[in-house]
């Protein structure tokens, strides 16, 4: 079973975050020059929220709020859903269709150190699986 490290180790680990007392103007436009959907929050190298696209379409208008002159910090979610880098990608999977979500923080010792996307997490037990189909092949045909 794949872990979250194993996954971190074969992918391009950029994570990208901004202050809490950003403009939730500035977050957006970082998020359209990197195209990602969520910043992590953090102060110093301490986690302190998840800001996403879910999070403005939800809260920004429907607070009346304006972008350009509203903190981060009053929008992002502060109760920030995380895994290790031990957790099994099948346990990130569960994690993240329980509680909805799409960006999952991986902290070691309280310390950021990368990000799982759902898209990372499906691609990579897509890839698991067609291994295990593609050696059951080889076995069933006797090339094994």
């Amino acid at each position: 079973m794949a872990t979250v490290k194993q996954l971190l180790e074969s992918k391009d680990n950029n994570v990208w975050s901004i202050s809490p007392d950003a403009t939730v103007f500035e977050g957006l436009q970082v998020m359209a020059e990197k195209n990602i959907g969520a910043l992590l929050v953090t102060r110093g190298d301490k986690l302190v929220g998840i800001f996403s696209e879910r999070d403005y379409a939800r809260k920004v208008i429907l607070k009346g709020k304006a972008s350009k002159d509203t903190a981060i910090s009053e929008l992002m979610t502060k109760e920030v859903v995380y895994t290790t880098p031990d957790n099994s990608l099948d346990e990130c999977m569960a994690l993240m269709s329980a509680k909805h979500i799409r960006h999952l923080p991986i902290l070691k010792n309280n310390k950021l150190i990368g990000l799982l996307t759902l898209g990372d997490v499906v691609k990579q037990i897509m890839s698991n699986q067609e291994f295990k189909i593609q050696e059951l092949e080889k076995y069933i045909s006797g090339e094994l």
